[in-house]
């Protein structure tokens, strides 16, 4: 375990059961369609990258980026930083997303979707903090409901680092402090 972890929440064998069993889930509810996966950087790219793996149904794969945090903290202003590079107009689109905290970021990212005239999009978020919750998103794809602790590993970071830890860990209030 890293120095700056106070205890492993999700261990490395409880996040790979829990991601094949979503991408079960998934190509079973895309059977015969092609789902665009949209995956949400930084934090979604050991996610995604594990539960593409495990959807059997064709796939699409595109990136956006977008930033309402700085440090351990929500600034509560969404920014695009980089847009999809392909058009979602009649696709099946399934955001792919590390975490649903306050739900601002992911109801802004559903409203600009929705915009574009997708078949249908909905969400599939490795983690939720409903505790944190301070606007209603409909996640349809959930693998863990955790409680109000700062957390890091499998592509959470704090200041850009701990994204490698293949755990997800809650991160010492010590080390939130100093860095």
């Amino acid at each position: 375990m890293h120095k700056d972890i106070d205890e492993i929440l999700i261990p490395r064998a409880e996040l790979e059961a829990r991601v094949k069993a979503l991408g079960e889930q998934i190509s079973a509810d895309y059977a015969g369609r092609t789902v665009t996966l949209v995956g949400v950087l930084k934090g979604c790219v050991l996610f995604m990258s594990d539960l593409a793996k495990c959807i059997t149904v064709d796939t699409r794969m595109d990136f956006m980026m977008l930033s309402s945090y700085s440090g351990a903290h929500s600034t509560g202003v969404v920014r695009i930083l980089l847009d999809l590079k392909e058009s979602i107009e009649d696709c099946d689109v399934l955001i792919v997303e590390d975490i649903v905290d306050s739900g601002l970021t992911m109801e802004y990212m559903l409203q600009n979707l929705k915009t574009r005239r997708p078949r249908s999009v909905e969400i599939c978020s490795l983690l939720e903090k409903p505790s944190r919750r301070k606007t209603t998103v409909p996640v349809k794809y959930s693998g863990f409901t955790i409680p109000d602790k700062f957390v890091v590993g499998y592509g959470l970071d704090y200041n850009g680092i701990y994204r490698n830890l293949p755990y997800i860990g809650v991160m010492k209030e010590s080390a939130i402090e100093r860095k």
